[in-house]
């Protein structure tokens, strides 16, 4: 956080950048990171553990922090200093390839030892309950909101300490405390090593989701069995027979060249209901997840043109200047105080009105994230509106404390959403895919990222830089906050419609273990119906 939240200051201002490249590239940086997350889940569950994935990419993220300090510390590595009449008149010399070059370096290895981090750290921490014990899932539920206000604190320092450091101090400095507090967190890690639980990877989740996909095709011709008791390992099965995706279940079909017992067990040749099963509930997330994107496009204007606009407002307190990065701590501000409140307030009060455990649903949390972040940006771009107006027509600066507006509706929104969506890529998916869930989730952020620098691309070049300028009175940065509103209303009732049709995992019915239970249960549904519709019809005959 006290990298990212500072760095579009730190490329406009210092290495001369335009607003909307700076944008792209913080945004770019924010989505690989994330991004990488996916790979991390991928190499946790099916090679090196959780614990050691995180461990390494640990390692890998100090060294990233450590390169970026020595990137912003050497003054070859930036342009001459541009005075304020060359910048207004876009004079000032922009950094050029050979400057940016260890700048790049450094961010993209910082980028895949936080992914790794971020897509193991919290399913690592799950693993440290045992969720058949009633005592320690109900801790559980805990965890993640706990997990995530260790965070926002952390973000907290991050935004307000080491942003004033590297505005005020130097970027050096600030950077180096990062890197420093990194390599402290990676031995407090090694320390707890003895007192962990540990869960060995079970194989490759991926290898899993190729293997069915390609057999499914495969044997795409095969009729399907009579009754799904006469799939592969279906009496062994770890999960609930389901009958969504029922094309995927030809990949457990045994065909003449399985049923010899000597094939049933060659996952090249046939697989099991388990893993067609386990690759269903993947299937099943993406429909969410694609509307979970949108919320995170919203954000990161929290991180990029949000920031711009507080370096073009009034951040005077006395006689101190607050930087513009440290506004960001309004964000994670509400974030702490939402946090806080879910798990004392909201929690409870919804445990007594819905009798559920869980209290509010994961999906009602991103909901209730969803419309904040929708709010947020009609805020923004309310807010940006006055301010321009006020600049251009009463050469008066607006107090940038009007921006908290936003950070609140985004910060509460993302105290919703953060949680809601964790906490649903990892209660629904496989037990053996919990990392790739949660990288699965973090590749909503990173999509999210993407997203936003898709669209900056797509708006610069559509209104022909009229819209997006690094001089904010010259542009029309509120008809891009609309633009993003708009979308988000779109995107929420594609989400109210597929939110109303998912089926939690908890939910789902387990079938009869034989094809004997089956008839009898379909008999004795039968048997129930011809009553029943015998009763009608005696009804019926008696007159009035």
């Amino acid at each position: 956080m006290g990298i990212s939240m500072n760095l579009v200051p730190y490329l406009v201002g210092d290495l001369h950048i335009s607003a909307a490249k700076s944008a792209t590239m913080v945004t770019n940086f924010m989505g690989t990171l994330n991004l990488l997350g996916l790979l991390g889940g991928f190499l946790a569950d099916g090679k090196l553990s959780r614990y050691v994935t995180v461990a390494i990419s640990a390692a890998i993220t100090s060294l990233g922090v450590i390169l970026l300090t020595v990137a912003t510390t050497i003054p070859s590595m930036r342009p001459p200093p541009c005075d304020d009449y060359r910048r207004q008149h876009h004079e000032c010399i922009e950094a050029n390839g050979r400057q940016l070059a260890l700048l790049y370096v450094a961010l993209y290895t910082i980028a895949p030892g936080c992914g790794g981090i971020k897509s193991n750290v919290s399913s690592f921490g799950s693993d440290q309950f045992d969720v058949t014990d009633p005592k320690e899932e109900n801790a559980m539920i805990f965890f993640i909101s706990r997990f995530y206000f260790g965070i926002s604190i952390g973000s907290l320092f991050g935004v307000i300490v080491l942003v004033y450091i590297q505005d005020n101090i130097g970027r050096g400095l600030g950077y180096g405390i990062s890197a420093a507090t990194m390599v402290i967190a990676l031995a407090v890690l090694l320390c707890g090593t003895p007192w962990y639980r540990f869960k060995r990877p079970q194989g490759s989740p991926l290898t899993i989701l190729w293997r069915v996909l390609f057999l499914a095709l495969k044997k795409r011709n095969q009729s399907y069995p009579s009754h799904p008791s006469l799939l592969n390992d279906y009496e062994n099965r770890k999960v609930p027979h389901t009958k969504r995706f029922k094309c995927l279940d030809k990949a457990a079909v045994l065909d003449d060249d399985c049923a010899a017992s000597t094939n049933k067990n060659k996952p090249c040749v046939v697989s099991t209901v388990t893993q067609v099963e386990e690759v269903k509930m993947v299937l099943k997330l993406l429909p969410i997840w694609s509307t979970c994107i949108l919320f995170w496009t919203i954000y990161s204007q929290m991180t990029t043109f949000t920031i711009h606009q507080a370096t073009a407002m009034h951040r005077t307190v006395g006689s101190f200047v607050i930087p513009a990065g440290s506004f960001s701590a309004f964000l994670v501000i509400t974030i702490l105080l939402f946090t806080s409140l879910n798990e004392k307030v909201f929690v409870p009060l919804a445990r007594k009105l819905t009798h559920n455990v869980q209290g509010i649903t994961c999906l009602q949390r991103i909901g209730i994230g969803l419309i904040l972040s929708i709010a947020a940006m009609v805020g923004a771009a309310v807010v940006e509106k006055e301010r321009r107006e006020r600049a251009i027509q009463k050469e008066i600066k607006l107090s940038a404390f009007w921006l908290f507006i936003q950070f609140f509706l985004v910060g509460s929104g993302e105290a919703f959403a953060y949680v809601g969506q964790l906490e649903f890529f990892i209660r629904e998916a496989p037990d053996r895919m919990k990392s790739m869930s949660t990288g699965l989730f973090l590749s909503t952020i990173s999509m999210g990222f993407f997203v936003s620098s898709l669209l900056v691309y797509i708006v610069d070049h559509a209104t022909k830089k009229s819209w997006l300028r690094t001089n904010l009175n010259k542009g029309k940065l509120n008809n891009f906050y609309w633009l993003l509103a708009a979308l988000g209303f779109i995107n929420l009732l594609v989400f109210l419609i597929l939110a109303s049709r998912h089926q939690y995992r908890t939910h789902l019915p387990i079938k009869p273990e034989s094809r004997e239970e089956e008839l009898k249960s379909l008999n004795n549904e039968m048997i129930e119906d011809v009553e029943k519709k015998a009763s009608i019809q005696s009804l019926k005959n008696i007159e009035p």
